[in-house]
């Protein structure tokens, strides 16, 4: 049974995904990575050959692939139908058609039941993504939501990728606009949840932020 769960949304490079796996080893919790489970399935109707833009197609690779996801030493690691892809889904081309399944419908309601099943599985998690307050766990203990400022977002991207500076930008400013237009799970904090801008802020600034106000919300019990 789950005694914790802490959520982290926000858009594209806020932060989230570094400072909830920090956050996660600070507690003794598990970590649970919404975007590789976006990517196993887009790994997964990559090989099936699937039409990208065909729900009910993408809809099928869930049912004919086994996917499984633990939590190993505040990673999470990836397998479908038995095998270790954990590396696999990080390829770009596997970047470049995860918004494909980020904007279905019946996917994004498939990726839900999922991160569910995940977290029933583990004492205590902490998630990111960018519906995990608003949807996938609305009754979370302590809810957050990272943002930044897009320029510092961009340069953030840029140095873990490389690129065009303007470029990415402009990449990061169409992404939000696709998730904040989503009918299902639309990018937005949860009316409870604790907004921190990151935009001055380390990684480790930012962990300790999170930590000090899940302190104030909750018993020091939930501490490692």
């Amino acid at each position: 049974m789950t005694s914790l769960i802490i959520t982290i949304d926000g858009p594209a490079a806020s932060g989230k995904s570094t400072a909830a796996r920090l956050l996660a080893e600070m507690l003794g919790a598990s970590f649970l990575d919404t975007g590789a489970m976006y990517r196993a399935v887009t790994l997964a109707a990559m090989r099936a050959t699937v039409n990208m833009r065909d729900e009910k197609q993408l809809l099928s690779v869930i049912e004919k692939y086994e996917f499984r996801f633990e939590a190993e030493q505040g990673q999470m690691a990836v397998y479908i139908n038995g095998e270790d892809v954990t590396k696999q889904i990080r390829k770009p081309e596997v970047t470049a058609n995860a918004r494909y399944i980020a904007s279905s419908a019946k996917m994004r309601e498939k990726l839900v039941e999922m991160q569910r099943q995940f977290a029933a599985g583990e004492e205590k998690i902490v998630t990111e993504g960018r519906d995990q307050g608003t949807v996938a766990f609305p009754n979370a203990d302590v809810k957050f939501y990272l943002t930044a400022e897009v320029d510092e977002r961009a340069r953030r991207r840029q140095a873990e990728v490389g690129g065009n500076l303007e470029n990415i930008q402009k990449a990061i400013e169409q992404r939000d606009k696709s998730d904040e237009g989503r009918t299902v799970g639309p990018l937005r904090p949860a009316g409870d949840a604790i907004v921190i801008d990151t935009t001055d802020l380390t990684i480790e600034e930012v962990a300790e932020k999170l930590l000090c106000r899940i302190e104030e919300k909750l018993p020091k019990r939930n501490r490692k």
